[in-house]
């Protein structure tokens, strides 16, 4: 009989490959935020050269955000049933044309088309890096590498305004898109190559072991009969999609208009938004990593998974909400990116903990399906922050688009508060 204390030890195999199978995630997710961002970027080109209002490109910032959300309802399924390492090498072929699509959008229409097919193909990102952490992790481990693949997120938007504004200047804001989009589908070979979920035949009574402990929630190689759409049942589910609402709307705010208000609003010259629109996301890169690593070190001392990461959730979101009020009121132009610089911190330390919350909450076979409805209620809001952000900047100013959203955060903040309050059983 195997030892528990040692069956928890990964051997240096599995090391290996969950080292892999990180990095491999790190890299999509780093092209996949780099591609989301080009807009916001080559904003005031694309602007001046289709002639776009403010409100226009608010549409166009989310025209992504709602394909997107509606194809984690299917998605998350389909990640369960089918395996991320398919789902996703297809979901990088297919998001990487339409990136290079849109650098051939030449009228409003069609640029919306491209960010619309931009949105199904980059679906199934998150859940996929979800499911491969639940089948190479143990429940209580879960949160380390969570916050390294969640750590891609800002450190995609933090190097698209330092990458992307040089080669936009020595040839077009076309190129940008083409250039990114042919990132991707190189990925997309690399991860097909090399990306594989563990198979228990090919493995040591040892291995076997450590990876049945890990699983002994996730029964990942089962059909399931039961539908996804029974976890609507559970008032967790709700909690987290309108939770996840709140925070991903705050932090879209800054994601799509950040460039723009600092340009705007706070009359920085182009010179130097770059430098100061990178700052706060190298902030959220490190808030991913450290949030991930001390939500285990949280989970571990808890009464039980669930709440320890939830409660991370909830104090990173009001953190959010707090600095998001001086960042719009102060003058001075370094207090205000010092405010956003923390709250992108907290952003992505709350996002790395929803993310690894929604492991510990789901029923065993259903891991994937509840991390997508979290991401699709996540990005309701993300789809919405642009809009409205865009129409209250034009309409008065970027000050009240700030301040509604640090209420919507606020909202999701007793969302997960009072509504996430225990795992869902299986179906």
């Amino acid at each position: 009989m195997i030892n528990i204390t040692t069956s928890l030890q990964p051997s240096s195999r599995i090391r290996r490959r969950q080292a892999l199978a990180l990095v491999l995630l790190v890299v999509c997710g780093v092209i996949n935020y780099l591609d989301r961002a080009t807009l916001a970027v080559a904003n005031e080109y694309i602007r001046a050269d289709l002639g776009l209002s403010l409100g226009q490109m608010g549409l166009l910032l989310s025209a992504f955000s709602w394909s997107y959300a509606l194809c984690q309802l299917p998605v998350g399924a389909l990640v369960d049933r089918i395996g991320p390492r398919w789902l996703l090498g297809i979901g990088l072929v297919v998001w990487s044309v339409a990136q290079a699509a849109g650098g051939l959008a030449s009228t409003f229409g069609w640029f919306v088309i491209a960010r619309i097919a931009l949105g199904i193909g980059e679906a199934p990102q998150f859940p996929s890096a979800a499911r491969v952490v639940s089948n190479w992790f143990p429940v209580r481990a879960r949160g380390t590498p969570t916050g390294i693949f969640n750590s891609a997120s800002p450190l995609g938007v933090a190097l698209a305004p330092l990458c992307l504004p040089p080669l936009i200047a020595a040839t077009s804001w076309h190129w940008a898109f083409f250039v990114t989009g042919a990132m991707g589908l190189m990925a997309a070979v690399v991860w097909l190559t090399l990306y594989r979920d563990p198979v228990h035949q090919q493995m040591s009574a040892e291995e076997c072991a450590y990876l049945e402990v890990a699983a002994s929630r996730d029964a990942a190689a089962k059909p399931v009969a039961t539908s996804w759409l029974a976890l609507f049942r559970y008032r967790t589910t709700w909690g987290m999609m309108l939770g996840f609402f709140g925070s991903v709307y705050l932090n879209w705010v800054y994601l799509t208009w950040l460039p723009g208000y600092l340009r705007a609003e706070r009359h920085m010259a182009f010179a130097h938004v770059g430098i100061a629109a990178a700052i706060p996301f190298m902030c959220g890169f490190a808030g991913a990593l450290i949030a991930g690593w001390a939500s285990d070190r949280v989970a571990q001392r808890a009464a039980s998974p669930l709440l320890g990461r939830r409660n991370a959730v909830v104090v990173s979101t009001l953190g959010m909400v707090a600095f998001t009020i001086p960042a719009a009121l102060v003058e001075s132009n370094v207090v205000a990116v010092a405010c956003i610089s923390i709250v992108i911190f907290l952003a992505n330390a709350s996002s790395a903990c929803a993310w690894s919350l929604a492991t510990v909450a789901a029923p065993p076979s259903r891991i994937a399906s509840l991390c997508a409805l979290q991401n699709f209620g996540g990005f309701l809001g993300g789809a919405l922050a642009p809009v409205l952000t865009g129409y209250i900047a034009q309409s008065w100013s970027f000050v009240p688009a700030l301040l509604t959203g640090a209420g919507i955060a606020f909202l999701g903040a007793m969302s997960y508060r009072y509504l996430v309050v225990r795992p869902i059983p299986e179906l």
